[in-house]
């Protein structure tokens, strides 16, 4: 399969561990996969309204903040997707905390409040909607494209949801198998793999 994007750049994770924050890594032009979780694994994708909630929220900033969505899997309470950034621009937070402050705005707009927020997220104003971090890793080779794609894919499969990855309608899975990456019937039989990536 042909690597997306072209550039695939590595650069390790730079953790402050005397911190309860850590730096994000910079890789201008880099290719990215990410988990997203709502609070407390709060369902909040279950519905119309959210997932439209959320396209609306992706697709403005995907028009700000330019990006290329390479692949997604939406569940119920978490996001996986891989990103391809503009060469010269890494800033992967500024575009999650965008998307995440838009969806928000209208989530609790259009559908109310979201999991019961604890004495730290009413000192700083936070809603209960998501999980304030995100789990981030820079795509290294295309092997590494290649098995975090299918691990995109087959999570649907992972947690129980159906069968075989085919069945999940909202999935970039759909659009593979069109182009040929996928047969129909990938992900029907048991994975091996035991990897979390932030779930």
């Amino acid at each position: 399969m042909k690597s997306p994007g072209g550039r695939l750049i590595f650069i390790a994770l730079m953790y402050n561990l005397s911190m309860p924050d850590y730096r994000r890594t910079l890789v201008p032009g880099g290719t990215f996969f990410f988990t997203v979780v709502s609070y407390n694994r709060l369902p909040i994708f279950t519905t119309e309204s959210a997932r439209r909630i959320l396209h609306d929220a992706w697709m403005d900033v995907e028009k700000r903040f330019s990006f290329t969505t390479v692949a997604i899997c939406l569940l119920p309470d978490h996001i996986h997707c891989i990103w391809t950034l503009p060469d010269g621009d890494g800033r992967t937070s500024i575009r999650w905390k965008e998307i995440k402050r838009l969806f928000t705005k209208r989530y609790l707009e259009e559908i109310g409040p979201g999991s019961d927020r604890n004495l730290s997220r009413m000192k700083r104003g936070e809603a209960a909607i998501w999980q304030r971090r995100f789990w981030e890793h820079v795509i290294i080779n295309e092997v590494d494209l290649n098995h975090h794609l299918d691990y995109i894919h087959y999570n649907p499969v992972k947690h129980g949801l159906v069968k075989k990855p085919v069945d999940w309608p909202w999935s970039s899975f759909h659009r593979y198998v069109q182009k040929g990456y996928y047969p129909p019937d990938w992900g029907t039989a048991p994975e091996s793999s035991k990897e979390e990536y932030g779930e």
